[in-house]
């Protein structure tokens, strides 16, 4: 797909700097001359800054509210400038007035504001901002969530059970006690665009807001490739049969760890048969529809939100630009 590297979350072309993760004292050298900066997550929400919030905050690496949270960086990689770009996590912050039901909703619309930083600059829900922010910041911004999370839910060994490392400049983990090393893990998962002459299949999962609907994804299991995975996936959720399957684009989605891989799939049957275990409904929208979805003139579906592959391959469908 020409336009493949466009979506959210990927294209940027960030330089990793994998090759200096180890080098402490490069790393070391680098803070002590300014020459690194760091951005802020808190609870997973990365700190926006500007009047639109729209980009991402970069502090200095000895910034006040530093030396109360964020004591162990990670780094993300390196500008064009050389500067080094980090990633701190100060969610051992607690708020004075937190909303835990807004954050633990499909969609968390609260902000929230430290004292030590200025008020233009708040914590915002990376789902609300992703489709805004530039390329570079949308990258950053992921791949800081999703490792920061790795870190949270992987803190002990698998092996022996004892609390492991942080080592690699945040890039692996390892355990004193039996030396095993671990690693950041992406989940792959297909998302299908399956067409059957001029419709779409989309289907809702269980607790999605009124109206919205979106294409069909799911995990690859073990020992599965990817054009297996659509067609199980397909099948077990809508008993749609697929024939020809082929790969798209793809997306990194740190909600908490995925690799998004999205396919398109020639649809052999139209009969609708769901799953309720799996999703909630499913069904077969014409091109008209969807493109009345994304003019918001539709009376009952609602567009996939923007900065989501869904919506990106849908646009591109709508637009024949698939191949």
């Amino acid at each position: 797909m020409r336009l493949a590297e466009t979506v959210t979350f990927g294209g940027s072309g960030l330089d990793r700097a994998a090759e200096i993760r180890g080098q402490a004292e490069v790393l070391q050298a680098a803070i002590a001359q300014g020459q690194a900066e760091t951005i802020l997550l808190w609870r997973g929400k990365p700190l926006l800054e500007g009047a639109a919030r729209a980009r991402l905050a970069r502090l200095p690496m000895d910034h006040v509210v530093l030396q109360d949270h964020g004591r162990s960086p990670l780094l993300l990689g390196r500008e064009e400038s050389g500067k080094l770009v980090f990633v701190s996590d100060i969610s051992d912050w607690v708020p004075e007035e937190v909303d835990e039901a807004a954050l633990g909703a499909f969609f968390d619309p609260s902000e929230q504001q430290h004292p030590m930083l200025e008020e233009s600059q708040v914590f915002l829900e990376l789902r609300g901002v992703m489709s805004q922010v530039s390329a570079r910041d949308a990258e950053l911004a992921a791949t800081a969530r999703a490792v920061l999370g790795w870190h949270r839910s992987h803190r002990f060994c698998a092996a022996c059970g004892a609390e492991s490392q942080m080592v690699m400049a945040g890039w692996q983990r390892s355990c004193p006690s039996c030396n095993t090393q671990h690693f950041p893990r992406t989940d792959p998962v297909v998302i299908m665009l399956i067409t059957h002459g001029n419709a779409v299949l989309m289907g809702r999962s269980h607790g999605w807001p009124e109206g919205m609907y979106s294409l069909l994804a799911g995990f690859v299991e073990p020992g599965e490739c990817l054009e297996a995975a659509v067609r199980r996936e397909v099948f077990e959720e809508a008993a749609i049969k697929v024939g020809e399957v082929g790969y798209l684009a793809s997306q990194p989605w740190p909600f908490p760890s995925s690799l998004m891989i999205g396919c398109y799939g020639r649809a052999e049957t139209d009969e609708i048969t769901i799953d309720p275990s799996e999703i909630e409904d499913a069904r077969w929208f014409s091109r008209e529809e969807v493109l009345l979805s994304f003019s918001g003139d539709h009376p009952t579906l609602k567009a996939a939100r923007k900065g989501a592959i869904a919506h990106f391959l849908l646009s591109n469908w709508l637009a024949d630009r698939l191949r």
